[in-house]
């Protein structure tokens, strides 16, 4: 399949650093479902960390219609800055977005499959001594079932420690309590392995008919059992002002984890941002393009990476 590249030498004002960098990016189909941008540093690297996404049609650079930070691309250029190669890639509801031509019968096991194809993808190459997976959110639980083989460590960025309807419930709680006794009920019918539009419009964000097959089959994994199964070194990462993930869930995850250390960074919110303020600019950062990746997280996984 055709690659590609491109060389890059330039002064990455975007990112608010004044560092010159010097990286070639290469776009790799990678399945006819996966496409993806590696990056590798001229001076060469024998480490390889590949980006899992998180939830939503979320692209390789971390960004959605109306949610466009473009964290996951600032991650990949400071670890590359830092000699570790970076591959992160769309989600294939992205191209299938793209293309007109969703698939209704997505499953979460869709996208750990897509984790694995890419992580089978790079040990054919043979290029690199060691392989990392870095998995943000959703894609944390992704990441911690394509690890399993072929991955020489995993690191969980803002991954919940419970099953996703027990974090939903916490969520509903905490916002509209009114709604906990339905979220639980439909939870429940989903459980059964069936479908149900007995819930309040209030939910319907959550709970559209369309998705609760996928959610059903997300909600069958539970991060600390998925945790249990790697046998490797495993960094968790939480920020301390993250609105969606709490540190106790990264509690979770440490707790469970064979070998794991466990890093909680003040201050930093859900897209990896570094919020002063209140609530209110937490939620308005995940639409600032022009945010920038907590320097802490960087100088944290690059340390586990190459330690």
């Amino acid at each position: 399949m055709k690659q590609i590249a491109t060389f890059f030498f330039l002064v990455i004002s975007y990112l608010g650093y004044s560092q010159e960098i010097t990286f070639t990016q290469t776009d790799l189909p990678i399945t006819k479902f996966i496409d993806g941008t590696l990056l590798t540093p001229n001076s060469g690297s024998n480490t390889l960390a590949i980006i899992i996404a998180g939830s939503g049609p979320t692209d390789r650079d971390g960004n959605q219609n109306f949610l466009k930070t473009s964290n996951l691309k600032k991650l990949a250029v400071n670890l590359t800055n830092n000699g570790i190669a970076t591959f992160r890639y769309d989600k294939r509801i992205v191209k299938q977005i793209r293309k007109g031509n969703v698939d209704p019968n997505i499953m979460f096991d869709n996208f750990v499959s897509d984790a694995i194809n890419v992580v089978n993808y790079f040990k054919k190459q043979n290029t690199y001594k060691k392989v990392y997976i870095i998995g943000h959110s959703q894609g944390s639980l992704i990441g911690m079932m394509a690890a399993k083989e072929n991955v020489d460590g995993f690191v969980s960025l803002a991954g919940a420690g419970q099953t996703i309807d027990n974090v939903i419930t916490e969520q509903i709680q905490k916002t509209a309590p009114m709604f906990t006794d339905d979220t639980k009920r439909v939870f429940s019918v989903l459980k059964e392995g069936k479908t149900t539009t007995d819930y309040p419009a209030a939910l319907a964000s959550v709970f559209d008919i369309s998705v609760q097959r996928f959610i059903a089959n997300w909600m069958s994994y539970n991060p600390q059992e998925e945790i249990k199964k790697l046998d490797m070194p495993i960094l968790i990462v939480n920020g301390t002002k993250d609105l969606q993930v709490s540190v106790e869930e990264a509690k979770l995850l440490n707790d469970s984890a064979k070998n794991s250390e466990l890093k909680l960074i003040d201050k930093m919110n859900h897209v990896l941002f570094i919020i002063e303020g209140d609530d209110q600019e937490n939620a308005k950062s995940y639409n600032d393009h022009a945010g920038k990746v907590s320097e802490e997280l960087i100088n944290t996984i690059v340390a586990f990476i190459k330690k």
